[in-house]
């Protein structure tokens, strides 16, 4: 029998997630909470349950990726808030895919939400809360080191191969996938997708009703905030 695997010491705190030591090598422990923040943490709020939600709808999303052949740092699920995960280096590019209009590229481009894109739109930011995640191009990714050439070339193609696997998970549940972001670490030699997939990170609409069922309701004052995170999750583990 496998020695479980046990928190130790708090390693780093961001909006919505902790991370922890644990006393198994190369894993560390992901501890989802509850807080919401938006605009660069101008707005901060609590989504009830927001935690368990986002635990449970991750760590099914790293299953599916993991059992279609992307590498991720998910190792398990250990709780109702707490997923272990592999100990990567966080490479400090954030990769985001639009399939639809929404957000800031309808606001920087002066065009309304809700035109479906020709082909996926990837737009790069870089990671750093007190800049505001600036948007940054392929140039300042290598001159400045964020990533090497080879790393950002498995980045994007892993971000085309899950926006393929995701469109189509999400559509067959009635949910169209609008754009969403992806964080990605080094370990071992390998660079494996990491931090999260869930409603926080994910542009989501009904299918029928193009209702939002992300954290846009949070960011907009839509309300039923709580109830569209449990619908999400309740079509992704039908």
């Amino acid at each position: 029998m496998e020695k479980p695997i046990s928190k130790k010491d708090q390693l780093y705190e961001g909006k919505a997630k902790v991370i922890f030591s644990t006393d198994t090598e190369g894993v560390n422990i992901m501890y989802f909470k509850d807080d919401a923040t938006a605009f660069n943490a101008e707005k901060k709020g609590t989504i009830e349950n927001k935690g368990v939600i986002n635990n449970k709808i991750s760590s099914a999303m790293f299953r599916y990726l993991e059992g279609k052949g992307v590498k991720t740092h998910f190792v398990e699920e250990l709780s109702e808030r707490e997923m272990a995960v592999k100990e990567v280096e966080i490479i400090p590019v954030e990769v985001i895919v639009r399939n639809i209009t929404a957000g800031s590229i309808s606001k920087r481009l002066g065009i309304d939400e809700g035109i479906e894109l020709s082909s996926p739109i990837l737009e790069y930011c870089y990671k750093d809360d007190d800049l505001g995640d600036p948007f940054i191009n392929d140039y300042i990714i290598r001159v400045m080191g964020y990533a090497t050439q080879a790393e950002l070339d498995i980045m994007e193609s892993v971000a085309l191969k899950v926006n393929d696997l995701m469109k189509e998970f999400f559509d067959e549940r009635g949910i169209i996938l609008v754009d969403y972001k992806l964080e990605f670490g080094r370990y071992k030699g390998e660079v494996l997708l990491a931090d999260e997939i869930t409603p926080d990170g994910c542009r989501l609409w009904d299918k029928v009703t193009r209702e939002k069922l992300d954290k846009d309701r949070f960011r907009r004052d839509l309300g039923n905030i709580e109830e569209a995170y449990e619908k999400v999750l309740n079509k992704v583990i039908k």
